[in-house]
């Protein structure tokens, strides 16, 4: 194995209720569907004819339908064999109650200590957020998880702010969903909430707390111009490469610098070989470069330890 992080990549069915029980499983491989995304990872997400959002647009329905189709595959054996062809040392897992739980994901990193879990924001449930957040971190949780979109709460909602202030004191990463996307079809499209992604949200959280570290899951997906235009000039912002291409992670670079850039893939939505090969055509044979993004970076927000 190599010394690489990815800092997004999710384990069990993060649509559904009980989604946890998805990461036990065994023998699962995916429904063959047409896989726009596969053919994206294919030319290393460019976009030769500049469609941007509007080819997301125009395929939709079956980018989710693919999308759906790899979701069902997040199992624990699916997992470790990713890493493993891609010679991966750790993968961040993300919650996404109350689908899939910290407890999910804490009770795979004792099977298999590749994975590094976040906790997360249970919105359906009351609690004291500071004494189980203090658990978790206990436990292992190297990161909180927020997902807009899924959990349908905005991130400048109170019950968001309360979190993260509760989550500050633990000095570890705050990582949210960034972008405009869906994740249902048909009637089920009322479980979502695609424009909470927008980066004005976003925007606005990451100004009031300037002591919390947070990670910009995707680089807006879509938005990466917004990202790039309200979210480069403030210093508590790391980006994730998942889904950008090589122009576009150069871009990130020169916005955010070399030391605020992480590796990700968001497996199983993204498949890692292609996301690697993405950095590696960035960093053009620099092997500092390549380590910091690779590595570095997030072990120095996850406290993972460096090799001599």
């Amino acid at each position: 194995m190599d010394d690489i992080i990815d800092v997004h990549g999710h384990l069990g069915d993060i649509l559904y209720p009980g989604g946890g029980r998805l990461i036990d499983r065994r023998g699962v491989t995916r429904q063959p569907v047409f896989d726009p995304t596969a053919r994206s990872e294919a030319m290393l997400h460019r976009d030769p004819l500049g469609l941007g959002k509007l080819g997301y647009t125009l395929f939709a329905r079956a980018i989710t339908r693919a999308e759906r189709a790899r979701n069902a595959t997040a199992t624990l054996e699916n997992f470790r064999r990713s890493l493993d062809e891609a010679r991966i040392r750790h993968a961040v897992c993300l919650p996404v109650p109350p689908h899939v739980t910290f407890a999910d994901l804490r009770r795979a990193a004792d099977e298999d200590p590749s994975v590094v879990p976040f906790t997360g924001v249970d919105y359906t449930r009351e609690g004291d957020p500071g004494a189980e957040f203090a658990e978790h971190v206990r436990a292992g949780a190297r990161g909180l998880k927020l997902h807009p979109i899924i959990q349908k709460v905005p991130l400048t909602s109170p019950a968001t702010r309360a979190a993260v202030e509760a989550f500050a004191p633990h000095e570890l990463p705050v990582l949210f969903h960034c972008g405009i996307s869906s994740y249902y079809l048909g009637s089920e499209r009322s479980r979502q909430e695609p424009r909470y992604g927008a980066i004005h949200y976003a925007a606005r959280l990451v100004r009031d707390f300037p002591g919390v570290r947070f990670i910009a899951a995707h680089s807006g997906l879509f938005e990466v111009k917004q990202v790039m235009q309200q979210l480069g000039g403030l210093s508590n912002v790391w980006v994730d490469t998942s889904f950008q291409s090589v122009a576009r992670v150069r871009q990130l670079i020169g916005v955010f610098g070399r030391e605020r850039v992480l590796f990700a893939s968001d497996w199983p939505y993204g498949n890692r070989p292609p996301a690697l090969e993405i950095v590696r055509r960035v960093c053009g044979g620099d092997r500092g470069l390549e380590r910091r993004i690779l590595f570095e970076n997030a072990a120095e927000l996850l406290r993972i330890a460096t090799a001599a």
